[in-house]
């Protein structure tokens, strides 16, 4: 995957995950714009997943992380877009696959579920493994709704 930069979002049931993330990133010489939220009040995953997916769509960032206690509501959120393919992962196996098959452009992680380790897993499968293409480009493309 090529790397722009990373757009980051989160809840605050995320946000100390998200803190982690950064950390990740500076480490791995990923740059990152930070989309929210920017501290542990609570808040509505709803406007910080949109923000994300707007800087996706309008090229300030590629790929994009985002995390909530789940990460049901905020990859729900992300994928009301249609240019973006998010994928919630809980095991590195998952974000082996969301790339390899579906070239998802976000991950998505639940933030109250993971620790820090595991996220570093999850990070390095979806950072590395490519988009295999093939039959799975076809799939991809029937993803959008067709108007």
């Amino acid at each position: 995957m090529e790397v722009k930069k990373v757009g980051i979002a989160s809840d605050h049931a995320g946000f100390a995950l998200k803190q982690f993330v950064k950390k990740y990133l500076e480490e791995k010489g990923y740059e990152y714009k930070d989309y929210g939220t920017y501290s542990e009040d609570s808040c509505d995953y709803s406007d910080f997943g949109h923000a994300l997916a707007r800087g996706i769509e309008q090229e300030e960032v590629y790929p994009g992380i985002a995390i909530c206690g789940s990460g049901e509501g905020i990859n729900m959120t992300l994928n009301k877009h249609q240019s973006i393919r998010a994928g919630l992962c809980w095991i590195p196996e998952i974000a082996h696959l969301i790339r390899q098959h579906n070239d998802a452009n976000v991950l998505v992680m639940p933030g109250r579920f993971i620790d820090n380790n595991t996220a570093r897993a999850i990070m390095d499968k979806f950072f590395t493994v490519p988009f295999e293409g093939g039959r799975h480009q076809r799939r991809v493309e029937k993803i959008p709704v067709q108007k």
